[in-house]
């Protein structure tokens, strides 16, 4: 869908647009949203980042999911100045600009081969994929506002923003006005937002709230509008002899070991129900078990270790676990 084409969906007589989800855990999704939604979610992000009628908004992002729909959105809502550019791994436009998205993929490549026009935004906002440990420590050295989005199609973009950068970076994010959270019996994230969705959403997201305004004599946090952090996914966890394994974390612990692209999944095992597969696009498997026996939990350990041409990706950089779990079984 190009720029003409969503400005005609959006102006026309119905009263929604038809969005697709990102496919992370499965096939994407269409999704009919209503457009008086998408304008609240960009008023309450113009007004969390200050952004004013007139300041610049960067469109580098294909506008086939919420967050490039959104973009235009909030030009449109609250009269920022759009400058639309190619969709691409590595973006390229002329100038400082108030206000951009992008997913880390684009970021990383910005930061190895243009670092100077990420010096030029003023509010960056980064979501789509998960931020490592080494993009996060190269966002130090830029001089403005980085922050992590958290949210999905059906919040219609992000209802909570992290600091990276700077001496307000964070791993907790911090929900905008008018959105509540809390947790459920599963240790999910709860999303109460109603300018963005009907009802409570429930995330598959574990997460951690603050202690602050916590009720400490309930099992759970009571609905508060405190922060929270992402510990991993309800469906990104493997049973495996009894031990509950979180594929986020034994990510996390490979990270600064494994330098070719790798992802964590699953396969169905008779004796232990499931077991741990790593995917890698390396050939050297011996060197990578004896990596992970180094730095892994025993009971962590990958018992399967499959190469592969490309880690599985979906369209918006995301990892395509549902496509990792298929390798797997293969």
């Amino acid at each position: 869908m190009d720029l003409n084409e969503f400005l005609a969906e959006w102006q026309n007589d119905s009263p929604t647009v038809l969005v697709h989800t990102s496919g992370s855990t499965g096939k994407p999704k269409p999704l009919l949203v209503e457009k008086r939604r998408m304008e609240a979610s960009a008023r309450i992000t113009c007004q969390f980042l200050g952004l004013k009628e007139g300041d610049t908004a960067l469109l580098c992002m294909p506008l086939d999911y919420i967050a490039g729909k959104m973009m235009v959105v909030r030009a449109l809502t609250c009269g920022l100045r759009l400058i639309s550019v190619e969709p691409k791994g590595c973006p390229e436009w002329d100038g400082p600009v108030d206000f951009a998205a992008m997913v880390p993929l684009q970021v990383w490549n910005l930061l190895q081969q243009a670092p100077q026009r990420l010096q030029q935004i003023r509010h960056l906002i980064i979501g789509g994929g998960a931020i490592n440990e080494e993009l996060a420590a190269a966002l130090q050295d830029l001089s403005h506002a980085v922050w992590s989005t958290y949210g999905m199609t059906e919040t219609l973009s992000h209802i909570a923003l992290r600091r990276l950068n700077g001496p307000e970076r964070s791993d907790w994010y911090t929900p905008f006005e008018g959105v509540d959270v809390s947790l459920n019996e599963e240790d999910c994230l709860v999303i109460h937002a109603p300018a963005v969705h009907d009802g409570p959403l429930v995330t598959n997201d574990i997460a951690e709230l603050s202690t602050a305004n916590c009720q400490l004599s309930t099992v759970n946090c009571q609905l508060s509008t405190q922060k929270f952090r992402i510990l991993g996914r309800k469906d990104n966890v493997i049973c495996s002899g009894g031990i509950k394994i979180q594929i986020e974390k034994v990510e996390r612990l490979l990270h600064p070991h494994l330098h070719e692209p790798y992802m964590i999944t699953k396969t169905p095992d008779t004796k232990l129900g499931e077991q741990v597969v790593l995917l890698t696009e390396s050939h050297d498997i011996p060197t990578i078990q004896g990596i992970c026996r180094q730095v892994l939990p025993k009971y962590w350990q990958p018992r399967m270790y499959l190469s592969v041409d490309q880690i599985p990706i979906t369209e918006t950089g995301k990892p395509a676990r549902a496509e990792a779990e298929r390798l797997a079984r293969q």
